[in-house]
């Protein structure tokens, strides 16, 4: 255990409950998002930056919806059910925008284009990213976590093979 773990597990309440493979998967997913905003986002990480790339790579022909297809399954059973939007929805904390109407209707099905899934799933993962950086998700001691950040990752890390450019530096 690091120094830093440690001090965490003792002065963050709730922190002392989480397993190991959360706080590596919470960790891991730090480090992802940073290249991902990096090498995808140009360092300016937004929804509206997550679009023009997903914008970018259809124009390209590069758009590969199917690839994130198990983390949209993951990402629809959490936050849709019996066709109706759960709870933890709500507390992705997604503006009262055009997006959240998009997002809400990849969830529940009732929007399958390739564009908007592949934008939604991103979105989801960057709401991750700002619910973590800002405190939100330490309102729940980070419990229970695990199943999102492990998807968030696989998320990450599959688009970075195929847009990331990583061979390049």
């Amino acid at each position: 255990m690091t120094e830093i773990i440690a001090w965490l597990k003792t002065r963050a309440h709730g922190f002392n409950l989480l397993s190991d493979k959360e706080i590596s998967a919470i960790s891991e997913f730090a480090l992802l998002w940073s290249l991902f905003e990096a090498r995808i986002l140009n360092t300016e990480g937004s929804a509206r930056a997550i679009c023009d790339a997903v914008d970018a790579w259809r124009q390209a022909g590069t758009l590969d919806a199917a690839m994130l297809d198990p983390e949209l399954a993951y990402f629809r059973q959490r936050y849709c059910a019996n066709g109706a939007l759960t709870d933890h929805f709500d507390h992705l904390g997604l503006p009262n925008n055009g997006l959240r109407s998009m997002v809400s209707a990849v969830i529940d099905g009732s929007n399958n284009d390739s564009r908007d899934r592949v934008a939604t799933v991103l979105i989801i993962v960057f709401r991750y990213r700002n619910n973590l950086f800002h405190g939100v998700k330490w309102q729940y001691k980070l419990a229970d976590q695990l199943g999102n950040f492990t998807a968030a990752n696989a998320v990450l890390m599959k688009v970075l093979d195929r847009h990331g450019a990583l061979a390049e530096g």
